[in-house]
């Protein structure tokens, strides 16, 4: 599927109410090539940018003098390709979605890759060596062109019958609206968006109607500035581009706003995070970098700084600046005790 590369203007960031929160735009791929100690993570689009931040400002705690305690690095899902993660590594092809982050993982070893970071959990096609250390919740709802054709709100089943070409039209939904064709996108292979969206509403198999191939939660796609288009959006990432600045380049929200599901709001637009009720619904999923369980349970200095980065009493779970950064980014971290706690494979 082509992807058309035009961009339009990204919307003024808004001002924040979290003074201790960090603004700017995201941070990319690492600035220089990570020692072959430092753990380095590949994956999912939708957790790349805080990924990002988070290793600025853990690798910021470890003295410049240190030359023994690994590093944190994160690669993002696009951009050139092949990429050389860590000094020493074996030359892969850029993991794009939680899914090909996974697919690296499983495919090479901690010499190049260390952890996959995931917008959905365990599936059945995952090895069962593998575990989902758990940092945040996010939310998926769907997005449209602000002042296109599509309505506030669809429900679950309004969703399921559009994404498996049963309602074809948005007057079929409410006779209110345009006779215009509905065009449904999702984003590309592999994203754990995607997959988790098309299980939320019940959908196995998408229709012919539907169009796949877009970059995940990157409202600037010429293809979705269209009165007819929808698609899945991650509110979290939603939330941190429109509200807190960290969408650049390609990765801006674009025409698009995000719309309800089943009547309820995914956006508290007064307080610029996840509504408590959308964070209650079947719409709500954890997030999680994915590791071996070899490596997770290692006593060496690997496993090691493994867990004190991801681990319970670890970096982005105990760590005030890593929670400011969840929040910057549109993320509600989670409580004590469930922020790194494990979900095997």
């Amino acid at each position: 599927m082509r992807k058309t590369a035009a961009k339009l203007l990204t919307i003024a960031a808004l001002a924040t109410s979290l003074a201790t929160v960090a603004s700017g735009t995201a941070l990319a791929d690492p600035a220089s090539l990570p020692a072959a100690k430092d753990i380095v993570g590949v994956g999912s689009d939708t957790t790349q940018a805080v990924l990002n931040q988070f290793s600025a400002d853990y690798n910021a705690t470890i003295p410049s003098s240190n030359t023994t305690t690994p590093r944190l690095y994160s690669w993002d899902a696009t951009g050139t390709s092949p990429i050389t993660t860590k000094t020493g590594a074996t030359s892969i092809a850029r993991p794009n979605g939680s899914g090909a982050g996974i697919t690296a993982l499983k495919n090479n070893t901690s010499a190049t890759v260390d952890f996959a970071r995931s917008s959905r959990g365990p599936a059945s096609t995952d090895p069962n060596t593998f575990d989902f250390v758990a940092y945040a919740t996010d939310a998926v709802s769907w997005a449209a062109q602000n002042g296109g054709n599509a309505p506030a709100n669809l429900t679950t089943q309004n969703l399921k019958d559009i994404y498996t070409c049963n309602v074809t039209t948005w007057d079929q939904i409410d006779p209110s609206l345009p006779s215009t064709t509905i065009k449904p996108f999702l984003p590309q292979s592999g994203s754990g968006t995607r997959s988790f969206f098309l299980s939320t509403i019940g959908v196995s198999a998408f229709g012919l109607c539907v169009t796949e191939g877009v970059q995940e939660n990157e409202g600037s796609d010429a293809q979705l500035n269209d009165p007819d288009a929808l698609v899945p959006y991650s509110v979290a990432h939603y939330v941190g581009q429109v509200y807190y600045g960290k969408g650049s380049g390609a990765d801006v929200q674009g025409p698009l706003t995000i719309r309800n599901v089943n009547g309820v709001a995914p956006v508290d637009t007064t307080n610029k995070v996840i509504t408590n009720a959308f964070a209650g619904t079947s719409y709500a999923r954890s997030v999680y970098n994915v590791v071996r369980h070899s490596d997770w349970i290692a006593t060496d200095t690997h496993g090691t700084a493994l867990r004190a980065i991801f681990g319970t009493s670890g970096w982005v779970c105990t760590n005030a600046t890593a929670s400011a950064d969840l929040k910057s980014f549109g993320f509600l971290p989670l409580p004590a005790g469930a922020c790194g706690s494990v979900t095997h494979s």
